[in-house]
């Protein structure tokens, strides 16, 4: 079982990738955002291959992309269906030349993932998934294998951290886990690529209690949930993505599901 769109959405991941890669590693001019985020021209020429070609793909799903949200929560609210995208995922990682920046596209039906697709430009590699199907890694020769999380810890616990942000409440809890499973191995990657390290089985755990915004996670969150894993706020409900009136998620945790200390999971993020 599939989406009949997944194919053509993988495509156009691969082809924002392609107009992002000739700025990459270059003088690139940043500006900023109100917010105070980065934005470059290679997010916004990625923005514009993915708009046009979503629009193209079904002109009646609208399409709300990190660089284009100035939208009400009024007109939000109608929608029933979604394309959620981050024409260029971890802007900061690459601006410093990493190769840890992604594209993430998720459709969005009633508040939850349908499939998400993650590509990676700098490799050509690209995940994808949904609950409902499974989840795979493809190769940029197009070559793929299904992903699966693991479901009990390899030598140490592997938590995946931001390389770039963490909060006091999150130190806490590594505190915890540290406690309830000894030495911690820490796998710092950036950008959406942290789900996906869950989703192929080389990490445990993805706590998240700094700030992320939706379009930062939902594509890596279906194809983490089509590799048998889940996301969850920290009362322990799946995360979801109902309009609301700011784009920020709550805290989060991702994890493999069913595993037997989910519930200390949830009660060391509510410390």
């Amino acid at each position: 079982m599939s989406h009949p769109y997944l194919t053509r959405v993988i495509d156009l991941v691969r082809d924002a990738g392609q107009a992002i890669l000739p700025y990459w590693r270059n003088d690139v001019r940043v500006h900023e955002k109100a917010d105070a985020s980065p934005v470059t021209a290679a997010d916004m020429a990625a923005h514009h291959v993915l708009a046009a070609g979503l629009q193209a793909l079904d002109a009646s799903i609208p399409v709300l992309s990190e660089e284009d949200c100035a939208l009400s929560l009024a007109e939000r609210a109608g929608w029933t269906r979604w394309w959620l995208v981050d024409p260029l995922d971890g802007t900061k990682e690459f601006i410093a030349g990493s190769e840890e920046f992604t594209v993430n596209v998720a459709l969005i039906e009633g508040g939850k993932v349908l499939f998400g697709v993650v590509g990676v430009p700098a490799n050509g590699r690209c995940y994808y998934g949904g609950g409902e199907f499974g989840a795979w890694r493809a190769e940029a020769d197009g070559a793929a294998q299904p992903l699966r999380v693991r479901s009990e810890p390899i030598d140490a616990f592997t938590v995946v951290a931001s390389r770039r942000h963490s909060s006091p409440a999150q130190e806490q809890l590594l505190d915890g886990l540290r406690q309830r499973f000894g030495n911690l191995s820490l796998a710092n990657v950036g950008s959406s690529l942290k789900f996906c390290l869950l989703a192929e089985g080389a990490a445990d755990c993805y706590p998240r209690l700094a700030p992320t915004s939706q379009w930062d996670t939902a594509a890596a969150q279906g194809v983490l949930e089509g590799a048998g894993g889940e996301v969850l706020d920290i009362s322990g409900a799946p995360l979801t993505y109902e309009a609301r009136e700011s784009y920020l998620n709550p805290s989060f945790l991702a994890l493999p599901h069913g595993v037997a200390w989910r519930g200390e999971l949830i009660e060391l993020a509510k410390r």
